[in-house]
């Protein structure tokens, strides 16, 4: 009905049609408020206008009246606000099978990595009639991933993931903008969504072969030799990973919060702020010497190790795990700084 109008746009996403419609309500109500107002005011100032020989009577109120008029708005503004409250926790809980694409905004660009480790700036191709979750932080400044046609707008931080996610409705390329103002060149951090056919987005995943992101992740872990104390049978200096996303987490300081995206992340940046209960704080803080793009990569290696089955080891890890007669060597050099956790 609306797509030929030409101060409505396009609808592209699932979640679209609920934008438009409370926006349509909430429209409707403004213009029947205002229609009432005015056709009021019009009347009661012909009615009671100024006349000779007749004079003002103070009227005292009528309680059913007021009721009426504070009742009436409460009403509508609950609906407005059930309403709205139903539409934003839909649009910030991504269906659990969801695919994922980390995003890191920085003046003036998007940098886009999907979890198959395809990478593109400015520019993300996603299938049609598949729920995509944008895993998003910022290197710099705060910016704002925002797609029109999806009815969608997520803020995106500097030192935290937020996160925001879609379903597209139809083949095309859309625009992505930043929308909040990041710096001198604010109007030219602009981009595409580019929406294909299932087949058509197989055969570009298959064009741009690399490794999956947790598989880069996964030599990360090993290289900075986080294996040495984050061991797979449990017996390093530090908490084992496996299976541990997606579940609650004892702190040292006796909360208990669920081991998310932010959570890894902070582990990484951070160790010290959530000390997982029964364990010493060694742990080094990687904050600058490990990039965004290199935090998603360990951040999606922990999320893999959910999937593995506790007692089993990776490739990398299996490799970079000292034998038992040097482990003990291997912990006491970490120890002096020649590992880190």
């Amino acid at each position: 009905m609306f797509d030929n109008f030409p101060l409505w746009p396009q609808r592209a996403s699932t979640s679209a049609g609920g934008v438009d419609a409370l926006y349509i309500f909430l429209v409707i109500v403004s213009a029947m408020m205002i229609a009432l107002i005015f056709t009021a005011l019009v009347y009661f100032a012909a009615r009671y206008r100024k006349q000779k020989g007749v004079r003002a009577e103070q009227i005292e109120g009528s309680t059913p009246l007021e009721l009426t008029w504070s009742i009436i708005p409460l009403c509508v503004f609950m609906v407005i606000f059930l309403w709205g409250a139903v539409v934003y926790f839909k649009g910030r809980t991504p269906p659990r099978d969801s695919t994922e694409v980390y995003v890191v905004a920085k003046q003036w660009m998007w940098k886009l990595e999907h979890a198959e480790g395809q990478r593109e700036i400015n520019e993300l191709h996603v299938p049609v009639g598949r729920d995509v979750k944008l895993i998003m932080t910022s290197q710099d400044v705060i910016h704002s991933f925002y797609v029109p046609v999806f009815r969608m707008k997520q803020d995106v931080l500097p030192g935290r993931y937020t996160m925001a996610w879609f379903r597209a409705t139809k083949p095309g390329t859309y625009h992505l903008f930043c929308a909040e103002y990041c710096g001198t060149q604010h109007s030219g951090m602009i981009g595409s969504i580019v929406v294909m056919e299932p087949a058509q987005y197989e055969a570009w995943m298959s064009g741009t072969p690399s490794g999956p992101l947790s598989v880069a992740g996964e030599k990360m872990f090993a290289e900075l030799g986080c294996s040495t104390c984050h061991r797979s049978d449990g017996t390093g200096r530090g908490p084992n990973l496996q299976g541990v996303f997606g579940k609650p987490v004892a702190l040292d300081d006796g909360r208990t919060v669920m081991a998310d995206e932010n959570y890894v992340r902070d582990c990484i940046l951070d160790p010290g702020a959530k000390r997982v209960k029964g364990f010493q704080p060694i742990m080094p803080t990687f904050q600058g010497l490990v990039s965004e793009d290199q935090v998603n990569a360990l951040v999606a290696y922990v999320k893999s190790l959910a999937k593995v089955q506790p007692g089993t080891k990776t490739a990398a890890v299996a490799a970079q795990t000292p034998p038992a007669e040097t482990a003990n060597a291997s912990q006491k050099a970490s120890l002096k700084g020649s590992q880190v956790e």
